[in-house]
């Protein structure tokens, strides 16, 4: 009877520190929307309180992907997630604009994670959602590590070097993007000088280049180079073929989350082996 309740209690104990860790405001019925959303689920909500993930958690260009395998996944149309009963749903743009309306009746809060545009605003979604989620220590000590990645970077020497972000669809970014902000990061100087996005500089390409070239998403099967695209144009090619390129990973660049570190730290090492 005493081995009996000393179980029972073992066990109470063992329960409440699991509550305890988790957090006490922790949401217990999680469902995402979108493949953004679904890397912030996946980081800071605990898997048993993950009732669904979107249809793509488990693509090629979701950074948390392997640790979606196993999870259900449902549609982002408001039937079929309140069909869930959630008590928290996360969204970056999954179910468009109105969802979040239509969750206000049930009385299902949602997380809207935003698209932050400079590793500063990363940082502080980080912060954000990881607190929404019930995971406030966690969220910093990542933010931590952050900082301290950058950091090391930051204290590395050696020739500033010009870079060129290409695309399979002919589109280069310049000042005022997440993406121009990741070259600073690295140490980079951005060969594009027109601010925001743009068409590859296709006529200046044919008199001068940059000294790397920063490959996106051409990893990814659907985005292929198609017939109008100025990524097939010979001057475009050549930049691929005669240049240093840094492939980056989809999964690095297409959401705005801690894994842009990823990309920056490949960047950095791409400068120091162009000649």
């Amino acid at each position: 009877m005493v081995r009996t309740t000393l179980a029972a209690l073992a066990c109470l104990l063992s329960a409440c520190a699991q509550v305890a860790e988790r957090g006490a405001d922790a949401p217990r019925r999680i469902v995402s929307l979108d493949y953004c959303a679904d890397q912030y689920v996946l980081k800071f909500a605990d898997r048993e309180d993950i009732l669904a993930l979107s249809p793509d958690a488990g693509k090629r260009f979701s950074y948390m992907r392997a640790a979606a395998e196993g999870i259900p996944t449902v549609r982002p149309r408001t039937a079929d997630v309140l069909a869930l009963q959630p008590d928290l749903v996360v969204r970056t743009y999954g179910g468009g604009h109105d969802i979040a309306d239509f969750m206000k009746e049930p009385g299902v809060p949602v997380v809207q994670i935003g698209f932050p545009q400079s590793i500063a605003e990363v940082r502080d979604e980080v912060l954000r959602v990881g607190t929404e989620l019930g995971k406030p220590d966690e969220a910093e000590k990542l933010v931590a590590d952050m900082d301290r990645r950058l950091k090391a970077l930051a204290e590395r020497s050696g020739p500033q070097r010009e870079v060129l972000y290409m695309t399979p669809a002919g589109v280069t970014a310049g000042e005022g993007t997440l993406v121009h902000e990741l070259f600073v990061a690295a140490g980079l100087r951005n060969f594009q000088n027109r601010p925001g996005w743009n068409p590859l500089p296709l006529e200046r390409l044919a008199y001068d280049r940059p000294d790397v070239i920063a490959a996106a998403f051409f990893e990814s099967k659907t985005n292929h180079v198609d017939n109008w695209s100025a990524a097939r144009h010979p001057v475009a090619r050549a930049q691929l073929r005669e240049l240093p390129v840094v492939p980056l990973e989809g999964a690095w660049t297409s959401c705005g989350g801690w894994f842009l570190i990823d990309a920056v730290e490949a960047l950095a090492e791409g400068k120091e082996g162009a000649q």
